[in-house]
């Protein structure tokens, strides 16, 4: 998992929990999924998933645990892993 120079948790995080999101790229198994072998494909390009969980690693990036309905599977993601798959809706305004 390689990070980029900036410490993204020093602003919000991105993705909110229950957004809908899109994987940009292959996501393997890099040894923390149990049950599975180093290497095997937890999910492919396009699959859709929902933030189900928010993190932090090494106090740089947040992490995003990402439920796959179609394999039942939770995977930790990077921002840069993802894309909205869908526009939030506007927030409204609440009367004081």
């Amino acid at each position: 998992m390689k990070l980029s120079d900036e410490i993204e948790i020093d602003s919000p995080p991105f993705f909110e929990m229950g957004d809908r999101v899109r994987v940009r790229k292959v996501i393997r198994n890099d040894g923390t999924f149990p049950g599975k072998d180093i290497g095997f494909h937890l999910a492919k390009k396009g699959d859709i998933g929902y933030i189900v969980g928010i993190g932090t690693y090494l106090q740089r990036a947040y992490i995003y645990s990402v439920h796959f309905l179609e394999t039942n599977y939770v995977v930790g993601c990077l921002k840069k892993e993802l894309d909205l798959a869908e526009d939030r809706p506007p927030l409204i305004d609440q009367p004081d």
